[in-house]
């Protein structure tokens, strides 16, 4: 019985080691009034060590990095064409006094009383306005590439200098593809 409930706790904690890091649960474009706009989904979990850094006053950058090619067979894939190409900046940080969680975007800024609230919203990329339909051309397939990551060049020197050490500063998702048939 001892040797069961050791093997169902080692077995839990791997799920819950499992569970940290950045995910991505769906990403598409898709075409309205003549444009184009990409809606994606992240399950974001921080490590413990970015957690404990981020309420002792550490603020955390993130970026979404999103791509749109059209791949060249004529060349072996090798020289494809970035048809379009993004990157959008997330501040995750903590203010003590307030305890409140505050993302920053741009001039734009928003408080959550949980750190859930506000990773679930910096998860969440609505309606992000991609190129006008025209820029695309008819009858052609395109690849499409999205990931987010945190950006250890914001953090401080030392920080960084551990980042290169340690895994539990290293937090990125896998880069999601698709197709995108126009």
């Amino acid at each position: 019985m001892r040797q069961l409930t050791l093997l169902l706790l080692l077995w839990c904690s791997a799920g819950f080691a499992a569970a940290e890091g950045i995910h991505i649960k769906s990403a598409e474009i898709s075409q309205n009034a003549g444009a184009y706009y990409l809606e994606a989904n992240f399950e974001v979990e921080l490590t413990h060590t970015l957690e404990d850094a981020l309420n002792k006053g550490l603020p955390l950058h993130f970026i979404v990095e999103f791509e749109l090619i059209r791949p060249r067979w004529y060349t072996l894939y090798l020289w494809n064409k970035t048809v379009l190409e993004f990157e959008q900046d997330v501040r995750l940080s903590y203010n003590a006094l307030t305890r409140q969680y505050r993302l920053s975007q741009g001039a734009l800024h928003q408080n959550f009383d949980t750190l859930y609230d506000a990773l679930t919203l910096m998860g969440r990329l609505r309606s992000r306005f991609l190129a006008d339909a025209d820029m695309l051309d008819r009858g052609k397939i395109y690849e499409a590439a999205i990931r987010m990551r945190l950006d250890v060049t914001q953090l401080p020197k030392p920080f960084q200098i551990n980042a290169l050490a340690s895994r539990d500063w290293n937090l990125a998702s896998e880069w999601f593809r698709w197709t995108l048939s126009r």
